[in-house]
């Protein structure tokens, strides 16, 4: 027998509004609500079967009778800035959709005091590493490219490890949750990891990406056995089919992580002290016996370009685009 969904209510006498963020919602994979629209408060008594989870009201609809329709959490649209009931819970009404069901989705893993069906993997995914001993080597542009590029016909992760991402352009504002969040939510329970991913996620194009961690120190500070772990969480969302690892130094764990990839991609620069950084990582895999992480590796020295592209979402255009495609034909 299918598990009952809880209701998310949406109720605005701008109905406009409800109906074209209720669209919204639903235009979005395995979401946990059933999704009902309201005008008034008063309409509630027709919510029919469900269980009553969230009552997101518009905070000019608001009235204390909501209280008596039996959902887990009352959430406020916040119209005028001012939160007149202080006790209430708020969330903007006038940020983009998404950042609205970002919240709404941490409120749900807060109040999720059952069991979550547990998703079946779907897809096998492909783990694609980028990483190389040699700067200044395009390395981020060049993933972030191919990212971009694969996820157009397939589920595609990028994730990024190094101790400075560019912070600036995959971070949309500084109070975004980041990878860090992320790694700390795998204390929840396990059936709750899906709701905080989909909190976290965020898009470039087609492309998911979880927002690097702001403080690179801290990459410093995970164990390889927690990176293990994320990945399994992951894989076991059953939503993607590539994953593609940004990796650097900082990164503990680096050669177990290299370990999982069916590819490695090694820009390089073809410079003599940058041929003597690889040079020595060939041999520190010989070292650690990790010989055939260097059969799976491409190397590849990106050509000059005329000019790179200024924002992230031209990364996969133009002469630059044309130079990522061509590594990606060779896949």
């Amino acid at each position: 027998m299918r598990e009952e969904k809880m209701i998310l209510a949406i109720c605005d006498g701008e109905v406009e509004y409800a109906q074209a963020f209720s669209e919204y919602l639903r235009k979005q994979k395995d979401l946990p609500w059933q999704i009902r629209t309201f005008s008034n408060i008063k309409e509630l008594d027709k919510i029919g079967e469900g269980i009553p989870g969230i009552l997101l009201v518009a905070e000019s609809a608001y009235e204390e009778e909501a209280l008596e329709h039996g959902f887990g959490k009352v959430i406020l649209l916040s119209e005028s800035g001012l939160m007149p009931w202080k006790d209430a819970t708020y969330v903007d009404k006038y940020q983009p959709a998404e950042e609205v069901m970002r919240f709404l989705l941490r409120i749900y893993a807060q109040m999720a005091d059952r069991v979550l069906p547990k998703i079946s993997p779907k897809k096998e995914i492909v783990y694609w590493g980028f990483y190389t001993p040699v700067g200044r080597n395009l390395q981020t542009s060049v993933a972030l490219s191919m990212g971009m590029q694969l996820a157009k016909d397939h589920a595609v992760l990028y994730l990024n490890f190094e101790y400075c991402a560019g912070i600036g352009e995959l971070l949309p504002n500084m109070q975004t949750m980041d990878l860090g969040d992320l790694l700390y939510f795998l204390q929840d329970r396990e059936d709750k990891f899906s709701l905080h991913m989909k909190s976290i996620c965020r898009k470039l194009g087609d492309l998911d990406y979880i927002p690097p961690m702001k403080a690179g120190g801290n990459l410093l500070t995970i164990s390889p056995k927690e990176w293990m772990e994320l990945f399994r969480r992951i894989g076991e969302l059953g939503e993607y089919e590539y994953v593609i690892l940004d990796l650097g130094e900082s990164v503990q764990g680096l050669l177990e992580i290299l370990g999982m990839c069916k590819k490695i991609y090694m820009l390089e620069n073809g410079e003599r002290i940058a041929r003597a950084k690889v040079l020595q990582f060939e041999q520190l895999l010989s070292l650690e016996d990790k010989e055939e992480l260097w059969s799976h590796t491409k190397r590849s020295t990106p050509p000059k370009f005329h000019s790179l592209p200024e924002g992230v979402l031209q990364l996969s255009r133009g002469e630059f685009g044309a130079y990522v495609s061509g590594l990606l034909r060779e896949e």
